[in-house]
């Protein structure tokens, strides 16, 4: 398969590759956190208020069900009163008690791993908190343990439904005190996602749109993607993972400090060379930075002297810079592009960005 660029303004195409929907299901992010948020409301969380404040979050779930647990322990920040984790396994940590919050988390209500540790957090006498589809394995867990259980409407694809799941454990750790979330925040996270979607639509051309500049960006590279703070870390993460599953392409992603310690070794190796009068660069580095507004000042210093390592290497360099005065706007303000980006990345190789074979073979081998 090669990349053809012209392929992302040409509008029979887009519509022919995607018979999925994916873009459109992108395109919906503004209406998941609308969604997300009633439900949540509806559903009561804030009865977990009633109780003493747990000692630690953990957040149970698997592919992007879990990585709502890491967007919310980013945007709960470093300052939070208690831990909040993730757990991606078919048991808890040892660890794990009565006296901790046990979010559950699963978009088909039927994930084994999570099934298993919701089970398990019961079993401990944990508090549990679960999200998933109604009339699901995971709703009857929570059922017959007198927890509060929050129905989602899952009608789009697992991956592009990120807004859905993580907005309901946004709600609960607000009403848990662990974030400050006035009444207007998730509608500006809406509109945030909005904003991207109209500047990222199908009929915008490339040269306008974000989502389709970063993709012709990526493409024929092998990206490396790096947060300036756990926030966009957690966005990075994300960013890796849909390039994994839409484009079916191979990424790495890190946080700045860390990844100066090891990855930013790269720049001197194989895949940073690349040949500047080949009409297209083959196995050639891309570095995607995304910023943060909230850097540490020693990490900025970092960011910046990691930029000029690349260029003095002739490492191609994308950065993305977050926008928006609560973690949740910025962590949307990252997102968005990056999930349009990627689906624009599958359309431009001919690939339909909704199978995922290799995943579903997998489970099927696993299962049986």
């Amino acid at each position: 398969m090669t990349w053809e660029p012209e392929r992302l303004d040409d509008q029979h195409h887009l519509t022919e590759c995607d018979p999925g929907g994916m873009l459109r299901a992108v395109a919906g992010s503004a209406a998941q956190v609308r969604t997300g948020h009633r439900v949540a409301v509806e559903s009561g969380v804030d009865r977990l208020v009633a109780d003493v404040r747990p000692r630690a979050v953990v957040v149970v779930g698997m592919g992007g069900s879990a990585l709502a647990g890491d967007l919310l322990a980013a945007v709960c920040g470093q300052g939070a009163p208690i831990p909040v984790v993730t757990v991606r396994s078919y048991q808890l940590p040892g660890w794990v008690g009565a006296t901790d919050l046990v979010i559950a988390v699963s978009w088909s209500g039927e994930t084994g791993e999570t099934i298993s540790m919701a089970t398990e957090a019961v079993r401990r006498g944990c508090t549990l908190l679960a999200v998933g589809p109604a009339g699901s394995a995971l709703e009857a867990v929570a059922v017959q343990s007198s927890s509060v259980y929050v129905p989602i409407p899952t009608e789009g694809r697992p991956r592009a439904d990120l807004w859905l799941v993580t907005t309901p454990l946004v709600v609960a750790a607000s009403a848990l005190g662990l974030v400050r979330t006035e009444p207007t925040v998730y509608e500006r996270v809406a509109r945030v996602l909005e904003e991207v979607a109209h500047r990222c639509r199908p009929s915008s051309d490339s040269f306008l749109n974000p989502g389709k500049t970063l993709a012709m960006d990526l493409a024929e590279t092998v990206p490396m993607i790096w947060g300036s703070s756990p926030l966009a870390a957690a966005a990075a993460a994300r960013f890796a993972a849909r390039l994994n599953e839409d484009a079916k392409y191979p990424a790495l992603f890190g946080e700045l400090p860390e990844a100066g310690h090891n990855q930013v070794a790269v720049f001197d190796g194989p895949l940073a060379e690349r040949d500047i009068f080949a009409d297209t660069a083959t196995r050639t580095l891309r570095l995607v930075l995304l910023r943060d507004l909230d850097e540490h000042p020693r990490v900025t210093s970092a960011r910046e002297a990691v930029v000029r390592l690349a260029q003095d290497r002739d490492v191609l360099v994308t950065e993305l810079a977050a926008d928006g005065d609560h973690p949740l706007e910025r962590l949307a303000s990252l997102i968005g592009p990056a999930d349009f980006a990627t689906t624009y990345l599958a359309l431009g190789y001919g690939l339909d960005p909704t199978p995922v074979g290799p995943i579903t073979e997998l489970r099927a081998r696993v299962t049986h």
